[in-house]
């Protein structure tokens, strides 16, 4: 991470209402070490020149009210920034600037917040202004936009209320998760299979008396609980047992399938029922359709693809393409009640509603894909509910503890309500998109949400320990993996992660293989499943194309970042006897989001771009760990803070509209036999002479 000395801004209008959001903007004739770009959506790009770098304000017009005490703006940095420090002017005694460190990377719009309330009890009157200072870091990059003095909001207040004791009862669940992960038991649960109508458990038991086999939904706690909704009697007198249970249940107003249950085995001591066991989810499910694993025939794929994007659809044949990855935005065409617009489906004995345009929508992208037979993996995405088409959706789906500061949610398995309606639009893609005849396309596999390991950023859940956050993404993998498997016994879930690895540039994100040991442990102790790994080796800063440049990477399990330099880390890792699937299988890995950048259009940075692809595909070329590669971005997207990752020109470019770039030919080349002359031109600006320098032959292990 760097520092940045971040300038300020101004109020461009004048104060209104008592409680109303005060715009400011910035000074851009009063700056230092920086240079300032005011970009067409009005946002402002700042470069930084030196080590000094600041900005000004303008005055502000009139005095502020001390309820607008929360200086708030949207930043993009994938690098982030060691420090934001405001500067109050005139100076006046009593009023010190204000430091605020460790602004992390983000790699989407994400809000800042810092709390003014002191300051404003003497600065604030008419005329006043500010300076920001980022850091003192040169050739760093920034951008922000919305930038306002504006009052807290109910959310907010909402949130900072119940943080205390929130964090008194994460602190225990934290320590009950790790005493019951580390925990040994005499009992254990060793299969369960869900057939149409039924659900069979088997274990075994020591003969200790008063025990009893307890269900758990997706809602609770299993360590938190010493009394549970359901429980049937074991004998202890036998060492084996086997109890069979009808698959549905009616509870909370709901028909409920256990097919998303685990089962545990309580001992009653007094009036508390206490676990003997590990829980465990369902091993098999007795799926409706019968389809074989088919592994796609290439690596090359395409990211974030919609048949409605305005790049050619004739690329997915061009570029030889086998794979691709649609977001699925659940809250964009989920609805909460009936209207002309919508369309119903069942689920367990209700009826819900979906926007039948949006879902026509992701058909005439899927069928697109279906008419090629390339696979597709849907990311599953769940706004927050400010930004969720339907408010009552939105409600019902956001995690409670979700910080505005996020641009997605955690979904809501806190409460029945939540698993239900979850599990309900879960089924309808599942259903939908899993027919033999391929009606309305095909979904093979699932991202369970976005770089969850940055789920500050993407997968909020509010300010959460990894252990306790993994706790929750755990149940959101075995949902979808579960309700997925009733339709597909080859779907598989992905679990998605950026390319920091075990270090981060941002406090509140978490590493990436932490979490992966963390869902290594729940499975060895809850059941393993067929989870799989979305991986974005994205270059170290994804401003740069010049991968081989890449620093903060290492060939050993402790290396800061996984990019393109070091994908042999990715290969070695899952290769590992206590990572495979059961102790036999290697688990699927794509590289499911990655590109290199193309700072500009000069022919030097389209070459520059170019080459970085062409060393990160001779690498993944050989690495039989890794499965598959979707390209991101398809083609360049004006709201990705000013990176031009995409294999064509922005749409609206005005030399070459949606244009190929060099990079698109590199992409195109791979795996056929025109690979090495595309890719021979590009040795010279590597530094190599021969494709076999870039690869790591030695081997990799922990470092000590």
């Amino acid at each position: 991470m760097r520092k940045i000395s971040l300038l300020l801004l101004v109020f461009s209008l004048g104060l209104s209402a008592q409680n109303s959001q005060v715009p400011l903007s910035m000074d851009t004739g009063e700056l230092n070490d920086m240079k300032v770009e005011v970009l067409d959506d009005g946002a402002y790009s700042f470069y930084t020149t030196g080590k000094d770098p600041y900005i000004f304000t303008k005055a502000i017009s009139g005095e502020l009210s001390g309820d607008n005490n929360r200086l708030s703006f949207e930043y993009f940095c994938p690098t982030g920034v060691d420090f934001i420090e405001v500067h109050f002017y005139p100076e006046r005694e009593g009023v010190k600037p204000k430091i605020v460190r460790d602004v992390g990377s983000t790699e989407g719009w994400v809000e800042f917040k810092i709390d003014l309330s002191e300051e404003l009890k003497k600065w604030g009157k008419k005329g006043d202004y500010l300076r920001l200072d980022f850091g003192a870091a040169p050739a760093l990059n920034i951008q922000i936009r919305d930038l306002v003095l504006r009052p807290q909001t109910a959310r907010e207040k909402e949130l900072e209320a119940k943080k205390e004791i929130q964090k008194k009862q994460e602190a225990l669940l934290e320590k009950n998760l790790v005493s019951y992960l580390n925990k040994e038991y005499q009992c254990s649960i060793s299969n369960v299979l869900v057939t149409d109508d039924k659900v069979q458990i088997e274990g075994k038991v020591a003969n200790t008396g008063n025990l009893f086999l307890a269900e758990i939904s997706p809602y609770e706690h299993a360590t938190e609980l010493d009394n549970f909704e359901f429980m049937v009697p074991v004998e202890s007198e036998k060492e084996k047992f086997k109890i069979s249970v009808d698959r549905t249940i009616q509870r909370h107003g709901f028909d409920q399938d256990r097919v998303l249950s685990k089962w545990m085995i309580v001992q009653k001591k007094g009036e508390d029922y206490l676990p003997v066991s590990h829980a465990r989810y369902a091993d098999s499910i007795v799926p409706k359709y019968n389809y074989s694993f088919v592994k796609p025939s290439t690596k090359k794929g395409l990211g974030g693809y919609s048949a409605n994007r305005q790049a050619p659809i004739s690329d997915l044949d061009d570029l030889g393409i086998t794979s691709a990855t649609v977001n699925i935005w659940v809250t964009h065409f989920f609805r909460s009640g009936p209207s002309p617009e919508n369309m119903p489906f069942e689920y367990m004995g209700k009826t819900y509603y979906v926007d039948k345009k949006q879902v026509e929508n992701y058909d005439k992208t899927l069928l697109t894909t279906a008419a090629r037979d390339i696979e597709v993996s849907a990311i599953l995405l769940v706004d927050k509910a400010s930004k969720a088409k339907d408010p009552e959706i939105g409600r019902i789906l956001q995690h409670p503890d979700c910080d505005p500061a996020g641009i997605y949610s955690m979904p809501n398995l806190t409460t029945p309500e939540g698993v239900q309606y979850y599990a309900a639009v879960l089924d309808f893609l599942a259903d939908r998109y899993s027919r033999p005849d391929n009606k309305y396309g095909r979904i093979h596999h699932y991202i369970v949400h976005n770089e969850v390991d940055a789920g500050w950023v993407w997968t909020n859940a509010g300010d959460k320990t990894a252990l306790v956050f993994m706790d929750l993404y755990h149940k959101s993998m075995r949902m979808s993996h579960n309700i997925a498997r009733k339709y597909n016994p080859n779907s598989k879930v992905f679990i998605s992660l950026t390319h920091y690895w075990n270090w981060t540039s941002n406090p509140k994100f978490y590493h990436s293989k932490e979490l992966l040991e963390q869902l290594l442990q729940f499975s060895k102790k809850e059941g393993d499943f067929e989870w799989a790994i979305a991986h974005h080796p994205y270059p170290e800063s994804l401003r740069e194309p010049k991968t081989w440049l890449d620093k903060k990477v290492s060939f050993d399990f402790d290396t800061q970042l996984i990019t393109f330099k070091n994908t042999e880390v990715l290969d070695a890792w899952v290769k590992q006897p206590e990572v495979l699937f059961r102790g036999k299988t290697k688990r699927l890995v794509y590289l499911s989001e990655n590109g290199t950048n193309s700072p500009t259009y000069s022919e030097q940075d389209l070459r520059e771009q170019a080459a970085g692809m062409a060393y990160a595909m001779k690498k993944i070329k050989y690495l039989d760990g890794i499965d598959g590669f979707q390209y991101h971005n398809w083609q360049d997207n004006r709201k990705e803070g000013g990176l031009r990752i995409g294999l064509r020109r922005f749409p609206d470019d005005d030399e070459n509209p949606g244009g190929i770039k060099p990079v698109w030919k590199v992409y195109q080349a791979f795996g056929t036999d025109q690979e090495d002359e595309v890719y021979d031109q590009y040795k010279d600006m590597i530094g190599i002479k021969s494709w076999e320098e870039i690869r790591h032959k030695g081997p990799i292990e922990k470092k000590n």
